[in-house]
């Protein structure tokens, strides 16, 4: 490559950068005031672009013949996003403030899926192509090559918008109050500043930056409703790798991973999305805060509650047993239909209690488990068509190549905690994803590997049983680690990990133990979707199937020992029934998933049983 090649592909990288800090900067705003991490964020970004391309060619197309029309447009869809942002201050993310991070991160998911179907629905699924931008439809010549005028311009604004938030945040004193909230937002509030309006400010400015970095795309790509996703999640890179909270950081993470975005698009393009996560987890692993973050400091404790084993009572667990076949066998008898879902729900139950146990013991969170449940689907995938290994084997050399990959990811991410580490995993699951896209020899890329027969017609009834068992095992396996010395020893470093140090608990081994585990346990996940599948996508690594892992612990109840059964119904058997009747039943579960996360916290299960305790309190406690 050509020195003028190169400086096209640096110009392209940093003209990225600005779109990313855009970004990068609004959703740290949002989260040094609120402390709430916005997964809706690309969502505002997608709306601005939206209403920008409809505005310059439906409904004011003689605004996009200047210069100032244009760029007037481009305002107000800025200026629509940090409308629809206050509207979401003022409805969700002000009834969600107390709530633990987690929490808050799938109530945003919901979010998203809400704000997705609502602009399909008002805007169409059609992509909108705009017109160019007036008087910056050239370019400039480098050597042989030619760099678009307007990209120069989008790269010349990101440093003026850093220096304009600087200046806001450090010479005036709405800033200053902002920055005091991001150190203390109760101090702040005990010397008589009302906070609320201060963050209702922030989380306008934060979706309207969004908002504009989505209309700024329009010169150079249609707009369409797919923009929300592909956006956030490298966002998400940019300010973890920034440091949580630093506009500065995320100024210069947007930077390095612009232009590591766009040298792999020419020197690796297969390999371009590994690129950018690799150097997000090299970061992390250097610099665990990040970039520009501060040092990690412990949060306040969390009122976290003792994870429960109800009903306690042994007909109570008979029942819930009985329960669970009967509906699995209630399943079996609608048809091949019936069974699918029956099936599809088990497995996701299992995928699910993986998660838990990391969750609910460990105080660990994930945003990539997928990546092992990919890897077991794969592992039994490939010994099966490549070694003839059967149903079990199968399992077992598909569990070991989770464990494998676990063993060494492992070590590396239980110095991390929080945020970094569920990012540390999302990195590895992309990794994961795009070696199953980008390896075709191997992995058959986007056509799978398909003609899986380890589950057949005549043996289906046999292996249904088998994976019913495995759930019941499972259950019954966590159940037994909870009510063990191991398993006190789990909570106790979740909720105070200091003091469980400080007593003389191996912090560390237990954590890497936890991680493992459950690494192991997905893998299982993973070859059974692969088995009664009988096919493997590159799907199976993705975002959406570590967010439903997510979804069905916080819907049913993460400290819930059934909870995984009860979310894993209410998500497979509610998404299928909706999905039947009803075109935009993703923006419902949406808005249920809201609704859960606001006034049931503690899940579906735990929401029942706080009001069975009120209707009948008990006499005794246990855990």
């Amino acid at each position: 490559m050509g020195l003028d090649a190169l400086a096209l592909q640096l110009l392209n990288g940093l003209s990225h950068a600005t779109t990313l800090f855009l970004m990068a900067s609004g959703l740290t705003l949002i989260f040094g005031v609120t402390r709430i991490v916005n997964f809706a964020h690309g969502s505002f970004f997608m709306l601005g672009a939206l209403w920008s391309a409809h505005a310059v060619t439906q409904w004011y197309p003689a605004m996009a013949d200047t210069a100032w029309g244009y760029g007037a447009v481009m305002l107000m869809g800025a200026a629509v996003a940090a409308l629809l942002g206050a509207l979401t201050e003022v409805l969700l993310l002000r009834r969600m403030r107390h709530a633990p991070q987690l929490y808050q991160l799938v109530a945003t998911f919901g979010l998203t899926l809400a704000l997705h179907d609502a602009m399909r629905w008002y805007f169409g699924p059609e992509e909108v192509f705009a017109p160019r931008f007036p008087g910056l439809k050239g370019a400039i010549a480098l050597g042989e090559s030619f760099f678009p005028t307007w990209q120069l311009f989008t790269l010349a604004l990101g440093p003026l918008v850093w220096l304009g938030l600087h200046l806001l945040l450090t010479r005036t004193l709405w800033g200053q109050r902002v920055k005091a909230a991001t150190q203390d937002r109760e101090m702040l509030d005990a010397l008589g500043v009302n906070p609320a309006p201060l963050m209702l400010g922030v989380v306008m400015l934060g979706c309207g930056l969004a908002g504009l970095a989505g209309a700024l795309q329009l010169p150079r790509e249609p707009a369409h409703l797919q923009m929300d996703m592909n956006v956030v999640v490298e966002t998400f890179v940019v300010v973890v790798t920034g440091g949580l909270g630093s506009i500065g950081g995320a100024f210069a993470a947007a930077v390095l991973i612009g232009v590591i975005h766009a040298l792999g698009l020419s020197f690796f393009p297969q390999a371009t999305l590994v690129l950018v996560f690799l150097t997000m987890a090299v970061v992390l692993v250097w610099r665990p805060q990040g970039l520009a973050g501060s040092a990690a400091q412990l949060e306040p404790r969390e009122s976290v509650p003792v994870f429960a084993l109800w009903p306690v009572a042994g007909w109570g667990r008979a029942l819930m047993v009985s329960v669970f076949v009967g509906l699995t066998l209630l399943a079996w008898g609608q048809g091949d239909y019936g069974r699918s879902l029956a099936e599809d729900v088990m497995v996701m139950m299992l995928f699910g209690l993986s998660l838990q146990w990391m969750m609910a013991l460990g105080g660990l969170v994930s945003f990539g488990h997928a990546a092992f449940f990919a890897l077991g689907a794969y592992g039994a995938a490939l010994s099966h068509l490549h070694w003839g290994v059967g149903f079990l084997g199968a399992l077992a050399l598909g569990m070991a190549l989770a464990l494998a990959v676990a063993l060494v990811f492992g070590a590396l991410v239980v110095r991390s905690s929080g945020v970094y580490l569920a990012m540390l995993s999302l990195a590895l699951a992309q990794v994961i994803w795009a070696g199953a896209t980008q390896w075709v020899a191997l992995t058959g890329g986007d056509n799978g590997l398909i003609g899986l027969r380890l589950v057949t017609q005549e043996s289906r009834l046999v292996l249904d049983a088998v994976l019913c068992a495995f759930m019941l095992l499972a259950l019954a396996g966590m159940a037994r680690v909870v009510g063990s010395s191991r398993g006190a020893a789990l909570q106790a470093l979740r909720d105070a990990p200091l003091r469980a140090s400080a007593s003389g608990l191996p912090v560390q081994a237990l954590r890497y133990q936890v991680f493992v585990g459950s690494a192991t346990l997905a893998g299982l996940a993973g070859g059974l979707w692969a088995a009664f599948k009988g096919a493997v996508f590159p799907s199976v690594a993705s975002v959406a199937m570590s967010v439903d892992a997510l979804l069905v612990n916080l819907l049913g109840g993460v400290h819930q020992l059934w909870g995984s059964a009860v979310g894993s119904a209410l998500l497979v058997w509610g998404g299928a029934e909706l999905g039947q009747g009803m075109a935009y039943w993703r923006g419902v579960l949406g808005v249920v998933i809201m609704l859960v996360m606001v006034w049931a916290p503690s899940g579906v299960l735990g929401g029942v049983q706080v009001g069975l305790s009120r209707l009948w309190p008990p006499q005794g406690r246990s855990a």
